[in-house]
This record gives structure tokens, C-alpha cells and sequence, in this order.
């Protein structure tokens, strides 16, 4: 029998234990390797930031419901890897061998790759959303600075992949300031990597260039384009701003008083240290450069057949290479779901003597909150070429963002990643998680 070892559990690593413990006969054992030991829902993390949520609304103990469906669940951080002997080792100095390995590890926060970069708990001068413990303290810094307002910049720098969360906490803060009635005491400036307003490191979906920068217009918050933040100091911010051809036309020192800008993502601290430095060698059979893990279509190491990798954490290439400041590829929610699914289906076919044969499709539908109002997103896939691409706006997104939310808890806590509803109605808008589906 088997020993299938799950590291990371967050929104792509919690359904991945859950569903490959279901796929799986119950001889098989099923750990699930976590660096804390709570599940939060991450998305909600811009609500954390303003106090329309606590941490508390959002979070939950991982051990009882892994427990309940016969996972083993392990607190602790992941420090090392031998792909050779099949083996982990886990921060108490715990060796743990698997027979198949699923890397869910989400991103290491590149902050350090600006100078004065990150929250303040990291010796930074802005703050993030990243985390939840991250929104919890920039919910402590609003909360001051909404007694004495001023300047706020927000956005995502250089080498960011996951741009929505800023356009949420931008229209979310406009809309938290409009509800204290102290909006027209504070100018907001949206500082960003993306060549255009929309782009959201996809070359944009749909009409999502004229969709947001109508929005940003309506709430008066200006922006820059093509922009590389080169250093942050306590209330300033540098940031040079490129043409299409990468020169710099513009240098800016932005004031602020409140400040969050996404970072660059990087693999996990023990993934980063197995990057092979010879650059002819792309990081290594594993990891890419950055420490990301190589996947196939099937969403497998090609050079270790039996390491699996979801979510954040794999190495895909950016898909605006003409970009004059770099942007990576977001990793969304029903594309990261897609992988789930692929990977459940090749690894019992794996126990069963059989080759992987399932695809993830990496659709994408997205719910992006705008505080009072939102924008959703669908791309089929997510990846351009489409064969769909659609985007609209209206309050009706705000109310299905919250809706969701509590669903997606809701089912994380019963353990069931798809209800067989969900996977019917989604069918029926052709939205399929495995190509094999269609």
C-alpha cells in the first residue's frame, strides 16, 4: 500500500488531501504536511485589512476535519527534499518517506527583492494582504491611519503574478473611506507592473482594460503603468515608470501614508535551495530559477514521476512576454481545481500500473470584489489562446463573492472539495475541470 504525502494546505493543498484520500483506497495513507496549523480563506484577506471580517470568520483548525476523513495531519514546516530516496524532512528533524509526493506549498513573498518592502513585522514600510496574519496587522495600520488620512499607493511590483487582490483592496479601501466619509481626504494612486490597467498578467480578459479603468475613473484613483518600484522609504515610494520599449520616460517619488503593493513570488524556502545555479541548467530536473516546481501536462515532475505539484508553487511561463517590466501568470482558484482533479485521477491510475492520462483545462472563473459593487472574469481556458473570454460588472458580483466565500468554507470544513451539484451546473456552462470532460 501507499504513502501519499501532501505538503501545504491552503485553498489548493486542502482539497487536494481531501480529494485524493477519496480516490484512494482506505489501505493507503494519506499525510497532510502544514507549516500552521489553521486553515484560512485567502481571498477574504482584503476584507481582514478594513475589519469587515476577522480572522476568525475566515479561519479554522485543520486537525479535526483532516483527522475526521482518516488524513494524517503533521504541524510543521517542510525543510528538505530527496527526490532520489523519496523522502522529506520535517523541522523537528523528522524524516518522512512517501511513495508519491503532492507539492502544495503556495509562494515564498519575494519582499526582499525591493529595498524597504513588506509589513512592518518584516521591516518593511508598507503593508500586505498576503497572508491573513499579514491582513490582520494592516487592519491595525488603517485603523490609524483613517484618524489622520492622507496619500495611499497600492498595487503589485515588478515580477508580481497575482494581480486581483490589489484592484480588490483599491476598490475596497475607496469604498471603507466613502462609508467613514473621509474619501476626498485621501488621493490613491495605483502603481503597477502591467503594461495597461486590466492586463492582471494575461494580456487581459475580455474587455478587462476598459472595464477597470472605467472603474478607476469613477472612483478617481490615477495610475501608473509599466512601473518598476525601485525602493520604498518610511512615506515615500520610487518608482520608474518605462515605455513599451523598457526605457525610462518617467522617475517618481510617490508620498504615501498607507501603502500595499503585491509582491513577486518565489517556491518554498527548501524548494529555492535545490536550484541548481548553473544557468544552462534552469534551475535544476525539479525547480525552475525561482524555485518553482516543473510540471507536465499532467501536472507531474518530468523528471520525477512520482512528485506531483498544484497551485502557486509550479513554474509556468509568463504569457505577456513583451511586457517591459516583467509580469508573471496568475494561478486562480478553478485553474489550481483543475490540477486537484488531474492529479487524483494519475496517481491512482499510477497505483493501478497505469501512465497519468488526465489534464487539468486551467479554466478560470473569477469573482473580483470592489467593495459595494465587483467584476467577474471567465476564460476558457485561462491561458490564451480562448476559446471563451468573458467579463462583466455589478453589485450582483459583490453579493456572489461573499456568497462563495462562505460556501467554499462551508465545504472545506465537510470535506468535499466538488459537490456533485456544483460539478453538473458547472458542466452544464461548459466549465470542465479535465479536458477528458469535454
Amino acid at each position: 500500500m501507499a504513502t501519499v504525502v501532501v505538503v501545504g494546505s491552503s485553498t489548493g493543498g486542502l482539497p487536494m488531501s481531501y480529494d485524493i484520500r477519496k480516490h484512494l483506497d482506505k489501505g493507503h495513507t494519506v499525510k497532510v504536511v502544514n507549516a500552521v496549523d489553521e486553515f484560512s480563506f485567502v481571498p477574504s484577506n482584503p476584507w481582514v485589512a478594513v475589519g469587515w471580517r476577522k480572522a476568525e470568520d475566515i479561519s479554522f483548525k485543520l486537525e479535526p476535519y483532516l483527522t475526521r476523513k482518516g488524513i494524517e495531519f503533521y504541524n510543521q514546516t517542510c525543510v528538505g527534499l530527496d527526490p532520489e530516496n523519496n523522502n522529506i524532512t520535517l523541522d523537528d528533524g523528522t524524516v518522512m518517506d512517501y511513495d508519491y509526493l503532492i507539492l502544495s506549498t503556495g509562494p515564498a513573498l519575494a519582499f526582499d527583492e525591493v529595498e524597504g518592502f513588506g509589513p512592518k513585522s518584516h521591516g518593511g514600510n508598507t503593508v500586505s494582504v498576503c497572508t491573513t496574519p499579514h491582513a490582520v496587522e494592516a487592519y491595525e495600520q488603517w485603523e490609524e491611519f483613517c484618524k489622520d488620512p492622507g496619500p495611499i499607493i497600492i498595487g503589485a511590483v515588478q515580477g508580481a503574478s497575482c494581480f486581483g487582490p490589489a484592484y480588490e483592496f483599491a476598490m475596497i479601501m475607496e469604498t471603507d473611506l466613502r462609508k467613514r466619509k473621509i474619501r476626498s481626504q485621501v488621493p490613491m494612486t495605483f502603481v503597477t507592473a502591467e503594461p495597461y490597467i486590466g492586463h492582471l498578467g494575461l494580456g487581459g480578459v475580455g474587455d478587462s482594460k476598459g472595464l477597470m479603468e472605467s472603474e478607476m475613473r469613477n472612483r478617481h484613483i490615477d495610475w501608473i503603468c509599466n512601473a518598476k518600484t525601485t525602493k520604498i522609504e518610511a512615506g515615500i515610494m520610487y518608482v520608474d515608470e518605462h515605455n513599451n520599449q523598457g526605457e525610462v520616460i518617467n522617475s517618481h517619488e510617490l508620498p504615501f501614508k498607507y501603502a500595499m503593493m503585491l509582491p513577486a513570488f518565489k517556491g518554498s524556502k527548501f524548494l529555492q535551495e535545490m536550484v541548481d545555479a548553473d544557468p544552462e541548467k534552469m534551475g535544476g530536473p525539479l525547480v525552475n530559477p525561482r524555485g518553482f516546481v516543473k510540471v507536465d501536462q499532467f501536472s507531474r515532475n518530468p523528471t520525477y514521476h512520482n512528485i506531483y505539484a498544484l497551485g502557486v508553487g509550479i513554474a509556468i511561463p509568463p504569457v505577456d512576454t513583451k511586457c517591459p517590466v516583467p509580469c508573471g501568470t496568475p494561478k486562480t482558484g478553478l485553474m489550481i481545481e483543475s490540477m486537484v482533479t488531474a492529479i487524483c485521477h494519475n496517481i491512482e491510475a499510477n497505483l493501478e500500473g497505469k501512465e497519468p492520462h488526465e489534464i487539468p483545462t486551467w479554466n478560470t472563473v473569477c469573482l473580483a470584489d470592489m467593495g459595494d459593487s465587483g467584476a467577474a472574469f471567465v476564460a476558457l481556458p485561462q491561458i490564451p489562446p480562448r476559446n471563451l473570454t468573458w467579463a462583466k460588472k455589478g453589485k450582483w458580483v459583490h453579493l456572489a463573492k461573499i456568497a462563495f466565500e462562505k460556501y467554499f468554507i462551508r465545504n472545506m470544513k465537510s470535506g468535499n472539495s466538488e459537490p456533485i451539484y456544483q460539478k453538473y451546473i458547472m458542466k452544464m456552462l461548459g466549465i470542465t475541470r479535465l479536458k477528458s470532460d469535454k
